[in-house]
């Protein structure tokens, strides 16, 4: 039985890990949160010790160290993005292997430094790639994989999820602090894309603003328009009113279907990890290279056939 500790535990995520800890048969020891509304810890490891200051957490995981029997084996991380470096070098020179979400950081500079803490601290850093473990992704892998080398796919990736006024008073709306709507809710799709299709070759954004993004993408095998929004205005008319979230990826006109099968990932990704399979910050590169470009590139003209069919609304 691993000992685990959890930063942000009151974020939206953390019951999945808090579930995943479970799950794989090990014991959140202790959690840290600034917010208190961590209720959920009552259903799942009511034992756990928990605290609002980072200082006292700090200190209670480093008492720990001080005896074998005691001392904790994980760190997992579910702060808000622009936290995670922070806690990141916090878990590893606590003496323990970290798991962290996405994006592990917002650039490639971050990566090289987290990479610098492993050296020194002898642990390791993992990341949550959750979609790498979805069947339809891997069905999808496979097809690609086996198919023509030179053969680029024609692929269509849309995202709408709706957030209330809420969002944009917390930290998710300041890209200060989340680094935009093309980071916070598209770098695990990114990383699906470069997972199943390969490296990337070409990057343009087309319309970006606070509550949408909009772009083209072109891998080693695809050639991909991708749409990625928070605002429910956006949600095609067959899906207002009735859900609040539109999800589609389309590959040569044909629906990938794996809106089912999320539930269990983050479970998936801990057994992987506790087993030696975790993917680790190499891994998780090129999607926070991608979302780095994404950030920095202004948006221009879409090409014939590069555009996502949504782009043209936006644009009037």
């Amino acid at each position: 039985m691993k000992k685990f500790a959890l930063v942000g535990a009151a974020g939206y995520i953390a019951p999945r890990h808090m579930r995943a800890i479970k799950d794989t048969g090990n014991q959140l020891v202790c959690a840290y949160d600034i917010n208190d509304s961590v209720g959920i810890i009552d259903s799942i490891s009511p034992q756990s010790e928990f605290f609002t200051e980072f200082e006292r957490f700090h200190d209670y995981a480093s008492r720990l160290k001080r005896d074998p029997s005691t001392t904790l084996d994980y760190v997992s991380i579910c702060s808000p993005n622009y936290l995670h470096h922070p806690h990141i070098t916090a878990g590893l020179r606590l003496g323990c292997d970290v798991i962290c979400e996405k994006p592990l950081v917002p650039t490639s500079d971050l990566l090289d430094d987290l990479a610098l803490v492993e050296r020194e601290t002898g642990k390791r850093l993992y990341n949550i790639l959750q979609l790498r473990h979805h069947q339809a992704i891997i069905d999808l892998k496979q097809r690609v994989g086996a198919g023509d080398k030179a053969h680029k796919h024609e692929v269509e990736l849309t995202y709408i999820t709706s957030r209330g006024n809420w969002y944009m008073e917390s930290w998710k709306g300041d890209p200060r602090k989340s680094f935009g709507v093309a980071t916070n809710i598209g770098v695990h799709f990114f990383d699906m894309l470069h997972f199943i299709f390969g490296a990337l070759q070409r990057n343009v954004v087309h319309y970006v603003d606070n509550y949408k993004a909009t772009g083209y993408l072109e891998y080693e095998n695809a050639r991909v328009r991708w749409f990625l929004s928070i605002d429910a205005n956006d949600l095609p008319d067959a899906v207002k009113g009735k859900k609040p979230t539109y999800r589609s990826i389309t590959c040569d006109g044909v629906e990938i279907e794996f809106s089912e099968g999320f539930t269990d990932l983050h479970t998936v990704s801990y057994q992987a990890i506790l087993d030696g399979n975790g993917y680790g910050i190499e891994d998780a590169r090129h999607c926070v290279e991608t979302v780095e470009t994404i950030r920095t590139l202004a948006a221009t003209r879409a090409r014939n056939g590069e555009d996502h069919p949504f782009l043209a609304r936006l644009l009037g």
